[in-house]
């Protein structure tokens, strides 16, 4: 089992599926029940060991996701002067041993989900595992293993990487990545978003990896090596990954326990409010 203390959340972008709600409200702040949608994720990490997280964020003022991780000194002084200090704790949204650095990412700028991961690794210098949550989904377990404990469960070697799948239906797939793997769990092959009845296998990308040095020095270079126009296509962390094992890295296949909530469609957020709100 790795031991992992730092984790990358992209957060950036308009969240264009979302509008108008997104014009007011950005989109990994959307509530699902008491709580935005990224604070899922960032609970999870945090309970898993993670120590340091680096949220890639859009370059709009105020951002609402620095606002909801800093003390509300101004509301705490009030729930103290109120008699209502058993609430400050539920302000309190990460404990004190927990860093948030923050990455301002032009979205006018290179787009994807590779992007926000190699502004990150070069800024900070990282070189060390890291894992990636992409901020608006969550895979919801109650009671089970979360995302976060299986990935690092599932990686004993320092030097492998891993992705986690999620098995959906054949309707489902298309909005995905398909994962092919070996007898071993590694990975073998991903096919993005494939047509309707060809995917190799119903085993999705669900978003969330753990990317060893070696990969996240692949990531950086593909995104410098490539000049994608606006209208050719996104800078996919698909691609280097895919990259990466053919040209011998290792990949662990971990598969997910518990169900995908999206936050991204209206469809979705509705379903993932029901589900939490629902939870016994």
């Amino acid at each position: 089992m790795q031991k992992i203390t730092k984790a990358i959340i992209p957060v950036a972008g308009w969240g264009t599926r979302r509008l108008p709600i997104t014009k007011v409200i950005e989109k990994s702040m959307l509530p699902v029940g008491n709580r935005p949608l990224v604070d899922y994720s960032v609970q999870e990490l945090i309970n898993a060991g993670i120590t340091d997280i680096y949220m890639v964020i859009s370059n709009v003022e105020p951002c609402q996701v620095r606002e909801y991780y800093r003390d509300n000194v101004a509301l705490n002084k009030y729930l103290i002067e109120r008699g209502k200090t058993d609430r400050l704790k539920l302000a309190k949204t990460i404990p004190d041993n927990v860093r948030i650095h923050y990455t301002v990412q032009d979205p006018s700028g290179k787009y994807g989900t590779a992007v926000p991961i190699a502004m990150v690794v070069e800024e900070y210098n990282i070189n060390e595992p890291v894992i990636v949550f992409m901020g608006d989904d969550l895979i919801w377990n109650p009671g089970g293993k979360s995302a976060a404990e299986l990935l690092m469960a599932g990686v004993g070697n320092p030097d492998d990487s891993a992705i986690m799948g999620l098995e959906l239906d054949e309707k489902e797939i298309c909005k995905f990545a398909s994962l092919s793997k070996d007898s071993s769990d590694y990975l073998t092959g991903i096919v993005e978003k494939p047509a309707l009845g060809e995917a190799p296998t119903n085993l999705a990308s669900v978003g969330k990896y753990i990317l060893s040095p070696a990969l996240q020095k692949e990531v950086v270079k593909y995104v410098h090596d490539n000049d994608f126009g606006v209208d050719d296509q996104e800078y996919m962390i698909t691609d280097p990954i895919e990259s990466f094992i053919k040209n011998g890295g290792k990949v662990k296949v971990v598969e997910a326990e518990g169900e995908q909530l999206d936050g991204g469609t209206l469809e979705g957020w509705v379903h993932a409010n029901n589900v939490v709100c629902g939870a016994k």
